[in-house]
């Protein structure tokens, strides 16, 4: 028998622990004072203090303070969006971007011909005024881009999820169809589909589609294998999880499980890829507008402002790269933003 040790806490000994009525009478005590509760040790007495803990959360959230890098980037991209929504609704004007005045052609900040006074960022060529046509151009640019990726991000994400969540020769054929697209160059595949989509080149001004509509379709097939496989990857992960084998188990069917419990977690993994193929398809959207079949003119966009007068880069370098830091700092802003998203969200693109 183990001598009976006194209770620190006062008390009748007992065997082993302050004797028979201590345990009552410390329960007694620990309800009255919670914070009293102690257990004893041979290294001395151990004070364990309650931690209040609510249930864990099944889904992933944005919380979380933002730093000021993220903010900035937000600040610009809602600058930008208010900017062309103005522009093209006519509600603030900053001239009229077809007036043509020669008297400033060419000039602007930088220019061999001077600054044109009037114009904060100069004219181009034919003496239109470059603050009005950037803003209408963040529209067409804005418009092509965010069209293409929707589309992108509804066939290409749908794609993906119904991979990911049937698996075996259905993965097999849509891995193989998204393969297949990434294999060709991105610009040389969007080149042949507004090729296809417009016909030859004399015949585009009376194409059956207007030119946006054509760039938002061939830059959004040209997204899809790649948020497709996004979607397929986090869709792999998400299908093995236990509230989905539970759906399953419960008779559900493919169509609602796929909706209901899948594409909730899927979409954030799907949102991140989304914003930085934002930025791309406005590089995307320049780049074949210098290869003369982006937005057409008169109507400006970014990409066709630089292309109408890359060959003033010498003389009126302004005309150049007025669009061309607005093209980089807006794909910046939206490549950061997406990197906030995968973080925040824990996407992992391992196995893509």
């Amino acid at each position: 028998m183990p001598e009976p040790r006194p209770d620190p806490r006062g008390g009748a000994p007992g065997p082993g622990f302050g004797g028979p009525g201590a345990p009552a009478e410390a329960i007694r005590r620990d309800e009255a004072d919670p914070s009293s509760l102690a257990f004893e040790g041979d290294a001395g007495m151990l004070q364990v203090d309650a931690v209040a803990a609510g249930p864990e959360s099944g889904r992933r959230r944005l919380g979380g303070g933002l730093n000021v890098t993220a903010w900035i980037a937000i600040i610009w991209i809602v600058f930008v969006v208010l900017i062309a929504v103005l522009a093209k609704t006519g509600l603030a004007t900053w001239g009229d971007p077809q007036n043509s005045i020669a008297s400033c052609a060419s000039k602007g900040p930088f220019a061999q011909g001077g600054s044109a006074p009037g114009h904060l960022l100069g004219c181009d060529s034919i003496g239109r005024d470059m603050v009005a046509r950037l803003a209408l151009g963040a529209w067409e640019s804005l418009l092509v881009s965010v069209g293409a990726i929707t589309v992108g991000f509804v066939i290409g994400g749908g794609l993906g999820l119904i991979a990911g969540y049937f698996g075996g020769f259905v993965d097999t054929l849509l891995s193989g169809m998204f393969n297949v697209l990434l294999s060709v160059p991105a610009i040389v595949l969007a080149l042949a589909l507004v090729a296809f989509l417009e016909g030859s080149p004399e015949n585009a001004a009376n194409s059956a589609l207007p030119d946006w509509v054509v760039l938002i379709i061939a830059i959004g097939i040209v997204s899809i294998p790649l948020v497709g496989r996004i979607s397929r990857a986090s869709a792999l992960s998400w299908s093995q999880r236990e509230f989905v084998l539970a759906a399953r188990a419960q008779g559900a069917k493919g169509g609602r499980i796929m909706i209901r419990e899948l594409l909730p977690n899927v979409a954030p993994a799907m949102f991140s890829i989304a914003l930085l193929g934002v930025a791309i398809a406005i590089v995307a959207e320049g780049t074949l507008a210098i290869l003369g079949v982006g937005v057409r003119p008169p109507t400006p966009s970014w990409g066709n402002i630089i292309a109408l007068d890359r060959g003033l880069l010498l003389t009126s370098p302004h005309i150049v790269f007025e669009p061309s830091i607005l093209i980089f700092l807006t794909a910046l802003a939206l490549n950061y933003l997406g990197d906030v998203v995968r973080t925040r969200f824990d996407v992992r693109e391992a196995g893509i």
